[in-house]
């Protein structure tokens, strides 16, 4: 059974689909609807609908507030490649790198083998090195891995 946080996320995602690619919601209606709290709702938001995960998220606090998703279309290849490699800078946790391969699957740009490898080769398997290290021994492998795939 899915949780509330998975039906939130495939609602909002469903209305980003059918609509231009963004939608404009309202924190307190979503969670009224769903009959949760509105926390819920900003978890949903801020862990569903990252920049790693191809999407902006903007709000506007107060009475006629809202929170504004819209899916980050790729345009160009050589754009996205330097977007992602400004995402990733110096360092990247786990969670950050598992984001941005996923949605280079999601994008098509990744087979689900190539997406299964390159979170094999950031994963786990470098655990094994000390935690100050880690995220900058992630960025670096994960940054060869992508000028491997848009350069040549």
């Amino acid at each position: 059974m899915r949780n509330i946080s998975d039906i939130i996320e495939q609602h909002l995602k469903s209305i980003l689909q059918q609509g231009d690619g963004s939608v404009e919601i309202q924190r307190s209606e979503l969670a009224d609807k769903f009959q949760c709290v509105p926390s819920q709702i900003n978890y949903v938001i801020s862990t569903r609908f990252t920049v790693e995960k191809g999407y902006l998220v903007e709000s506007k606090r107060g009475g006629g507030g809202y929170i504004r998703i819209r899916k980050i279309e790729i345009i160009d290849n050589k754009r996205f490649y330097h977007m992602l490699m400004e995402a990733i800078g110096q360092s990247i946790t786990s969670a950050a790198c598992d984001n941005i391969i996923e949605r280079l699957r999601e994008e098509g740009i990744i087979s689900p083998r190539e997406m299964h490898m390159m979170k094999a080769a950031t994963g786990r398997v470098i655990s094994a090195v000390p935690v100050p290290v880690r995220d900058r021994l992630r960025a670096d492998i994960l940054r060869a891995m992508l000028t491997a795939i848009f350069i040549y």
